[in-house]
This record gives structure tokens, C-alpha cells and sequence, in this order.
């Protein structure tokens, strides 16, 4: 395994690739639609998440 393809897998299991992922898909299946700028988009991702029970 390469060095770019572990860190390419690393940022899919981490959830990294998140925002690219909702830009290709809004491009694909919403062309020409307007797309969360990234900042707000973690934001919502983040919101949206149930606590995960600790502190």
C-alpha cells in the first residue's frame, strides 16, 4: 500500500472526505444548485450527531 492510497483510506474512515463527497454529490444529482460553504457545513454535521455519552 502506498503512502497516498493510506491516507486516502484514512480520510474515508475518518470521516475527512466528508465535504468532498457532498460537493460531488450535490454536482452530480443538484447541478447548477447552490452548496453549503464548508465552515457550514461542519457545523450541521457536527449538530446533527448525537452526543456520544461522554464528559
Amino acid at each position: 500500500m502506498t503512502w497516498r492510497s493510506f491516507w486516502r483510506l484514512l480520510r474515508e474512515f475518518t470521516g475527512d472526505r466528508a465535504y468532498e463527497q457532498y460537493l460531488e454529490h450535490r454536482a452530480a444529482a443538484h447541478p447548477g444548485e447552490p452548496v453549503l460553504p464548508e465552515k457550514e457545513f461542519w457545523r450541521l454535521r457536527t449538530d446533527s450527531r448525537p452526543p456520544s455519552g461522554c464528559c
